[in-house]
């Protein structure tokens, strides 16, 4: 279209008070759909342009050079596992979902100590990446790199992670931006979000 897009990454949490105080984005892509009903309410986004995109998942992460079986999320007790990663569950949704998930397991307060958290979840899984911690928690979307192998989570054990997306009422690109997002949520964009394991509208 010769129309350029540039991406700006945080976590949604951080994103959500960015645009609240005034940040020029044109379209706001959530990792949930609380922090666009947030901006809805307070009258940042345009009427009618929110829409769902996705439905995340979150999986058991391990780096494959520290030698640790771990297959399922009470292995996270195991004495060999140091340090694990997860999003600040303060302002992340993914990190939300991750301590969700322990806490259903009754595992949030033993395993406590040992939590270190990333200001999205990139950064939580790069500490994982980088053996600054052995184990995490993180989104499938992510986690397929070299140096990590992992384990779905079962979505049982957390809220589900249904993602939003609108245009900021700011913008002086409208149209475009609703181009985009059709173009997300069309067949192209449909088969790129599932390539990176994200159910989609229609299928949750």
């Amino acid at each position: 279209t010769g129309t350029e897009i540039v991406i700006s990454f945080g976590s949604t949490g951080q994103l959500t008070q960015q645009i609240e105080n005034g940040a020029p984005f044109d379209i706001f892509f959530a990792a949930d759909r609380r922090h666009i009903e947030r901006l809805k309410k307070k009258g940042f986004t345009i009427p009618g342009t929110e829409k769902s995109y996705a439905q995340g998942r979150i999986v058991l992460a391990v780096n494959k050079l520290e030698g640790v079986n771990i297959t399922k999320i009470e292995d996270l007790l195991n004495p060999s596992v140091r340090r694990i990663a997860i999003a600040n569950p303060d302002h992340a949704p993914y990190g939300i979902a991750a301590k969700e998930a322990l806490v259903s397991k009754g595992l949030w307060d033993k395993v406590k100590s040992k939590l270190v958290y990333g200001e999205n979840i990139r950064q939580a899984l790069l500490f994982i990446q980088t053996r600054n911690a052995t184990a995490g928690i993180v989104a499938l979307s992510v986690a397929d790199v070299p140096e990590i192998s992992y384990t779905p989570i079962d979505v049982k054990l957390h809220n589900p992670i249904v993602q939003a997306v609108a245009v900021i009422k700011k913008t002086r690109l409208r149209d475009e931006a609703l181009s985009f997002i059709d173009y997300i949520n069309g067949p192209t964009g449909r088969r790129i979000m599932r390539r990176y394991g994200f159910l989609l509208p229609g299928e949750f």
